[in-house]
């Protein structure tokens, strides 16, 4: 790129200017890159805290389940008249730029809905434990999705910087010095020109 401009003091300027936008540019990534780990890292560890929610709510739901199908039977019937839930939301919000979901379900109160005279307290503690694996789904699913968009959006941040730190800003400096030292060579130059013409004015002006 150096060999290809023409070092002039108007380019030497304009590739200065250039040089200063691209180290901006790489300290604005560089710190935009730096906030979305941090807040990518602390997502994967409430990720873990709801994971291992998760874990212990759906053994403790499917061991609720069991001991209401031992006591009632198959409670395949039962589980039919429960509710569709069409209570969830998705808004987002945004961090450096990336768009992160916010997946909530509508707080409401859902009777249970099936009759107390034909089950027990032991289905009614899976029916509890079960809306309560689907809250923690519902919240997990926020989270992992805001962690896979935030690794994304690290990862590209990375390759720009990347680009301006070790192709354009090298570039752009190779290229001043190019410019500087082809001006500074002409400068240095100009003064033995202009040296050796009152050289030769004052040998002509002693002859006279």
């Amino acid at each position: 790129m150096a060999n290809q401009v023409v070092p002039t003091k108007g380019n030497l300027l304009a590739t200065k200017k250039s040089l200063e936008l691209s180290r901006t540019g790489f300290e604005l990534l560089d710190r935009k890159r730096n906030i979305l780990i941090r807040e990518m890292m602390a997502l994967i560890d409430r990720a873990n805290a709801i994971q291992g929610k998760i874990d212990q709510t759906y053994e403790d739901a499917y061991a609720a389940l069991q001991r209401a199908n031992i006591t009632l039977g198959i409670c395949g019937e039962l589980s039919q008249t429960v509710p569709l839930d069409d209570g969830l939301n998705v808004a987002y919000r945004s961090v450096m730029g990336v768009e992160i979901p916010m997946v909530s379900l509508t707080p409401r109160e859902i009777p249970i809905p099936f009759g107390l005279n034909t089950t027990n307290i032991m289905l009614d503690d899976a029916y509890s434990k079960f809306n309560e694996v689907k809250r923690l789904t519902a919240e997990l699913a926020e989270v992992e999705n805001s962690v896979y968009r935030l690794a994304d959006a690290i990862k590209k941040t990375q390759k720009r910087a990347n680009a301006l730190k070790n192709i354009m800003i090298p570039r752009f400096e190779e290229t001043v010095k190019f410019i500087t030292d082809a001006l500074e060579e002409k400068e240095r130059e100009e003064f033995s020109r202009l040296k050796v013409i009152k050289k030769q004015k004052a040998g002509k002006t002693e002859s006279a």
